[in-house]
């Protein structure tokens, strides 16, 4: 994480897209800012430094997850996002428990790879446009045997390739068709049964890639499509994947971060048998990941002690001390999120910078159709939702999108024949639109 992203900038930039849950937005945010700050330490000190690791707290859509994807926007380190519900125990049909660290290095793999590519883009970019080149004027005995080549004649195809270069270069030659070779490698269908790839054992995994070689095989394309797939195979060659993969290994165990979600479904008393049969093992299972092990993992070992955990539920059937002792010690900072009010509500609906009011003005300005949302409007909506929310089922922010779309559902289905022309929604449309379906509460539970 670059040094001048300080935890008030952080929270800073979630205030752009979620409002209020400033707890929380603390939380992360040093959390976040501790992977920097742990880097700067001596070695010997390094080694001592604890991730915070967080339990976020809170109703469904109050912003946990939201917090969650914006984070993974605003940091450069491995960011994963995982439903605990998806792991079950050793023994059981489901994933393991290994395999989120498993997702994290593939993830730091690709953010490393796409890092050197910019760094080798100029050098692969020019042997892209000889190589294209070469496929539009294929080399004679002129070009290869030079000593009895005949100058005029050497002289000519010079300038032919440099005029072709220029063609090359303005956009002239995009649509030409040109045949290049794309190594493909088969999948591995059939060989291990129903066990999936992230399920097998390291080595394993490994032997498989290796056992089936990869074919070579002839495609006619577009020449903007060769382009691209030369590119891909020319930075393939320059860059040095075991550096890769090294560089990605350290960035995961010093700074990787995985939101675990859903953790509350893991808590409570185990039962003897039926669908929370494994719950306190994937507790254990996940004890030893947050607490500090070594992961096996295809590309080399992995350590996860000092990868960053942020786990977040609902608990409302449950509560954190049902969870086992041992896990609640690896989980120290425990932050609630509020319940949303109505004011929040106006607050969502105006103020951040992808707020649903914004995006269906951006929607309906595509058709030719100028949107307006008064003031009471938006009162109304966030009323309405409120109430909604007071007498079924609370969805938190959720809601909003529920009552926005049915406002707009007529506008949004009239609007291709009605370009042009100004809409304005105010308070009593919105009455219009809902003021039914509210006041039928069992016509409510199933509409909105």
């Amino acid at each position: 994480m670059p040094k001048e992203l300080t935890p008030k900038e952080i929270v800073s930039a979630l205030d752009r897209h979620i409002v209020g849950q400033d707890d929380a937005k603390k939380a992360v945010a040093i959390a976040v800012r501790n992977r920097w700050r742990r880097q700067q330490l001596p070695e010997n000190l390094r080694e001592e430094v604890d991730p915070t690791n967080i339990i976020m707290i809170g109703p469904t859509g109050v912003g946990k997850t939201e917090i969650a994807r914006r984070l993974a926007n605003l940091v450069n380190a491995p960011f994963i996002k995982v439903e605990a519900t998806k792991y079950t125990e050793v023994g059981y049909h489901g994933r393991d428990v290994e395999s989120m660290i498993r997702d994290l290095l593939d993830l730091a793999i690709h953010m490393v790879r796409d890092e050197q590519t910019e760094v080798v883009r100029a050098e692969a970019e020019r042997q892209t446009e000889e190589q294209l080149l070469d496929t539009l004027m294929p080399p004679s005995s002129y070009d290869l045997d030079d000593q009895d080549a005949d100058s005029d004649t050497a002289q000519r195809r010079h300038r032919s390739r440099e005029k072709m270069r220029e063609q090359l270069r303005k956009g002239e030659l995009e649509d030409r068709t040109v045949e290049v070779v794309v190594e493909t490698k088969p999948a591995q269908i059939g060989i291990m049964g129903g066990m999936g790839m992230d399920q097998m054992d390291p080595e394993m995994t490994n032997f498989l890639e290796k056992l089936i070689p990869s074919q070579s095989k002839h495609r006619k394309v577009p020449l903007r499509e060769a382009r691209e797939i030369l590119f891909q195979q020319q930075c393939d060659r320059l860059i040095d994947r075991e550096k890769v993969t090294e560089m990605a290994i350290r960035r995961t165990e010093n700074s990787g971060i995985v939101f675990l979600d859903e953790l509350d479904k893991l808590a409570g008393a185990d039962k003897a048998h039926g669908p929370d049969i494994s719950r306190q093992g994937v507790q254990r299972d996940l004890l030893p990941i947050i607490e500090g092990c070594t992961v096996q993992t295809r590309h080399g070992p992995v350590k996860t002690d000092h990868v960053l955990f942020v786990a977040a539920g609902a608990f409302h059937g449950s509560k954190p001390s049902d969870l086992m002792p041992e896990l609640q010690g690896r989980l120290p900072i425990r932050v609630e999120l509020n319940d949303l009010t109505r004011e929040d509500f106006v607050r969502i609906l105006t103020v951040p910078e992808s707020a649903l009011t914004k995006q269906q003005i951006a929607l309906m300005s595509t058709e030719g159709v100028k949107l307006e949302f008064s003031d009471d409007a938006i009162d109304a909506m966030a009323d309405i939702a409120c109430r909604l929310n007071e007498s079924t089922d609370n969805i938190g922010a959720r809601r909003l999108m529920t009552v926005v779309e049915k406002v707009m559902e007529q506008i949004s289905f009239d609007a291709p024949d009605h370009s042009g022309e100004t809409y304005t929604i105010d308070a009593s449309y919105v009455t219009q639109r809902l003021e039914e379906i509210v006041e039928d509460r069992d016509l409510s539970k199933f509409i909105l």
